[in-house]
């Protein structure tokens, strides 16, 4: 089994969890796994964290579920003609640490029964969520903590990414009661280096 098994998600799309992977990745020289992919098959997230990895221990996972188009996993999937199946998404074996990075966030569908937090339910893994600064985060960030409160999901902590707002973060981490992992600056460029000096700014 792995020494330490974590999910990481967001609040929302498109707020940085493929960079939080990265950088995670490198810092705990953990192996990578994201169990859905939909779209961008030729430039997929598994194929950018490592690309911007640069330590020779960790090993990258083949996807469970590689899909054409990208939308949401249970649409792409439909357009495929298949159903993903939960069943069939079992954790690669390793005697590392694992990072797996998920597609969306918690309350995207998987298929007509299942969200992306049953998927997480089910592989038993401890959640690093990544938020990020913007009208509306407080309220993504704390319905996104407390539905996985309410999963009874640990969650190792909180990282922010990109602009610093002090007053939705202390409100978010004193609200939550959730440990502050660290908080990751815009780079203006992201590369390896970028990546080894970005471990720099969490905990972990």
């Amino acid at each position: 089994m792995p020494d330490k098994t974590l999910f990481i998600t967001g609040i929302g799309t498109g707020i940085g969890k493929t960079i939080v992977s990265a950088v995670l990745t490198e810092k705990l020289k953990s192996d990578y796994w994201k169990p859905i992919q939909s779209g961008d098959l030729d430039d997929s997230d598994t194929l950018k964290v490592k690309g911007l990895v640069s330590n020779p221990t960790s090993v990258f996972h083949t996807e469970t579920y590689r899909l054409m188009q990208p939308y949401s996993p249970h649409k792409s999937a439909a357009i495929d003609g298949i159903i993903i199946d939960l069943n069939k998404i079992i954790a690669p074996k390793t005697n590392n640490n694992l990072l797996i990075e998920g597609a969306g966030g918690l309350m995207v569908p998987l298929n007509d029964e299942y969200l992306m937090i049953d998927l997480i339910k089910q592989l038993d893994a401890e959640v690093v969520l990544v938020s990020q600064n913007y009208l509306g985060s407080i309220n993504h960030t704390l319905l996104s903590v407390a539905i996985l409160k309410q999963y009874n999901i640990k969650i190792a902590g909180i990282i922010f990414n990109g602009k610093t707002d002090e007053n939705s973060e202390s409100y978010i981490l004193n609200y939550t009661g959730l440990k502050l992992l660290g908080h990751l600056p815009e780079f203006e460029t992201v590369d390896k280096d970028t990546i080894i000096k970005a471990g720099d700014f969490i905990t972990l």
